[in-house]
């Protein structure tokens, strides 16, 4: 049996990495690499006798009961890509976006909210919108890099506005209350839409030919309230998950649960609901929460297995070191974070990186309930930075055939410098988070 232990825990530590970013370039998906490296470093470490000690982390990460409403908010999701109910609300919004320059956009951000806070999810956002809100934009005469950024930066608000699956994965991984992150998110994340709202206000008075001028004609008052029905059922959802949720009601496994049975109901009333609808959302959740699962299970037994090394505590002094003023730590975990978005997904980001954060973040006396909230600003940028930034790829699929990635990705580059300097509010005022 070779003997791992001989290189000791610095190129023990050198040598994990490598071997993680040669397998991540040749294609390999994360959770297998992840699962590998652990299983290598298990027998060459400590010997076969160790392997059910990482079984046993394993366990305890899937088995957690929060896990439950992942999901059921995917499944939420799931279901509201197949019904029209986003439509209706993006025509509904005209009552309060038809009046301004930009209003489009304006209301497409209001959709996106809307959207966030019934499900969580992120890539079914964009498509929706691409879908609905892109081509009317387009047809209107909107600047093209300003309706490809709303549209990619509004339907990314999922990972912010609660209930969002990132900080119900960050709640699992660092051992907080999901309740008091959901709290603490809610306004960093109205917050960050309220920016773009204002940006895009400030690009359409102030720039020639960035939006159309607004809509003169009024809407009869039968069509006002046709547009207030698609309104009603959204926002009855978005009031049932939340408001059983901070009200006390329900945990937020419980309110999943109603957020799904509220979206279905809502479907029954419109008369899209069908049993092959249903399968479809069921066998899309399958699928992503199998990718999660998958992505939970290798990130936790590579964190197990480098933790019985003393890897956890050997970078801990790493980064611990590097400062002696405690901000400068957090804005090199940052740092660390937005390099890791740039080439891997948020759940491994989340499952590889807190175990090793949050102690230190802990020790320097800040919150892991407010470093949650930061964490998940951190991957709003994530989502939007080059050269994987799956909004970006997400918006592609649908995007007209005109529309590159290169397009996109420098239409997203002033939302960017606003998800940065969100970032940068939320570590110089904490208290915006309540906390």
């Amino acid at each position: 049996m070779f003997d791992l232990q001989s290189l000791g825990i610095e190129y023990g530590t050198l040598a994990m990495f490598v071997m993680l970013l040669g397998f991540l370039i040749t294609g390999m998906p994360l959770a297998f690499v992840t699962l590998l490296i652990a299983l290598i470093f298990t027998l060459g470490w400590f010997g076969p006798m160790a392997v059910p000690l990482i079984t046993s982390r394993v366990y305890s990460f899937v088995s957690s009961f929060v896990f439950v409403s992942v999901p059921m908010f995917v499944l939420m999701a799931a279901i509201l890509d197949r019904s029209g109910i986003a439509r209706d609300l993006f025509d509904a919004m005209r009552l309060f976006g038809g009046r301004l320059r930009g209003g489009v956009a304006v209301q497409t951000i209001f959709v996106a909210v809307i959207l966030a806070a019934m499900s969580g999810i992120i890539g079914g956002e964009i498509v929706l919108l691409g879908l609905i809100a892109l081509p009317q934009m387009l047809r209107q005469g909107y600047d093209k890099n300003l309706a490809i950024g709303v549209v990619c930066a509004g339907g990314s608000l999922g990972t912010m506005v609660p209930p969002s699956i990132v900080l119900i994965i960050y709640g699992l991984t660092a051992n907080v209350s999901i309740g008091d992150l959901f709290t603490s998110a809610f306004v960093p994340g109205f917050m960050l839409a309220g920016f773009y709202v204002a940006y895009v206000l400030f690009r359409s008075y102030t720039g020639d030919n960035v939006a159309p001028p607004p809509q003169t004609e009024k809407i009869p008052h039968a069509e006002k309230m046709r547009l207030l029905k698609g309104l009603f059922l959204p926002i009855l959802v978005v009031f049932c998950v939340l408001g059983s949720i901070y009200g006390g009601i329900a945990s937020v496994t419980e309110a999943s649960a109603v957020g799904v049975a509220g979206v279905i109901v809502s479907t029954i009333l419109r008369r899209e609901f069908s049993l092959t609808m249903l399968k479809a959302a069921a066998i899309q959740t399958l699928s992503t929460c199998g990718m999660i699962v998958w992505i939970g299970i290798g990130a936790s037994a590579l964190v197990g297995v480098f933790n019985l090394m003393g890897g956890i505590k050997f970078v801990s002094g790493l980064i611990t070191g590097i400062s002696d003023d405690p901000t400068m730590i957090i804005l090199f975990m940052m740092l660390i974070l937005f390099v890791l978005g740039m080439f891997l997904d948020w759940v491994g980001i989340a499952l590889l990186t807190m175990p090793i954060f949050v102690p230190i973040v802990k020790q320097l006396g800040f919150d892991p309930v407010w470093f949650g909230v930061l964490f998940a600003m951190n991957m709003q940028v994530s989502f939007l930075s080059p050269p994987f930034g799956p909004a970006a790829f997400y918006l592609k699929s649908v995007a007209p055939p005109d529309i590159s990635l290169g397009d996109i990705f420098k239409a997203l580059l002033p939302f960017i410098c606003l998800q940065i300097l969100a970032v940068a509010l939320l570590i110089i005022f904490p208290g915006i988070t309540g906390r």
